[in-house]
């Protein structure tokens, strides 16, 4: 069973229908006591970042997050902002603190020509697959305005050009695995990525 963490921002029932077309079980909640009994937590995500740790925080789910994913393992998919909160910091509202399950840290999008945000569909550049077979040439949709800076390279395995920018567009460290793009809004690319999580293939 997959959960999806309801803490009252993300596209849960755009992730939840996508799930249910690729007969992926899984459920909404923002109850730690029904999210426990699931074996991969998908942590969705639209808005502002200080927002998102604030209301994790106040409803009790930072702190289960961090013990699900540091002692027990459980698989966590961040999407879009859930992506950005895996990472140590954003710059985004003067500075906020994130759960720090990856290196780096999240800054604006600032590039002479090019649109800010970046919004819609971009191609997705592969260097590290695993045992995952993408759908190729790989087409996602994004919709953002901040980005990953000062990972490290090993958690990288697929990016995508915007003007000068290379946005990291899908990571992977051990049992935590994140998408800047939406993969619920991304097609057939998207689905397949979506799958592999909920398989434990990503």
């Amino acid at each position: 069973m997959i959960g999806i963490i309801d803490y009252g921002m993300g596209n849960l029932h755009s992730v939840k229908n996508a799930c249910d077309h690729l007969g992926l079980p899984a459920l909404i909640s923002n109850d730690p006591q029904i999210l426990k009994d699931c074996d991969r937590l998908i942590l969705p995500g639209v808005g502002a970042i200080k927002d998102c740790m604030e209301n994790l925080k106040d409803k009790g789910l930072f702190s289960w997050i961090k013990s699900q994913v540091t002692e027990k393992k459980t698989p966590l998919l961040g999407i879009c902002l859930g992506m950005q909160a895996l990472f140590e910091e954003s710059e985004e509202n003067n500075g906020v603190e994130c759960f720090g399950f990856l290196n780096g840290r999240i800054v604006v999008m600032e590039e002479v020509d090019i649109r800010v945000p970046h919004i819609g569909w971009n191609a997705l550049e592969w260097i590290s697959k695993g045992e995952y077979e993408p759908i190729e040439p790989s087409y996602v949709y994004y919709d953002h305005s901040y980005y990953g800076i000062g990972f490290d390279k090993d958690v990288l395995m697929a990016y995508s050009h915007y003007g000068n920018l290379i946005i990291p567009g899908l990571v992977k460290k051990e049992n935590v695995v994140g998408t800047q793009f939406h993969p619920e809004k991304s097609g057939k690319v998207g689905l397949s990525i979506l799958d592999a999580f909920g398989k434990g293939i990503l």
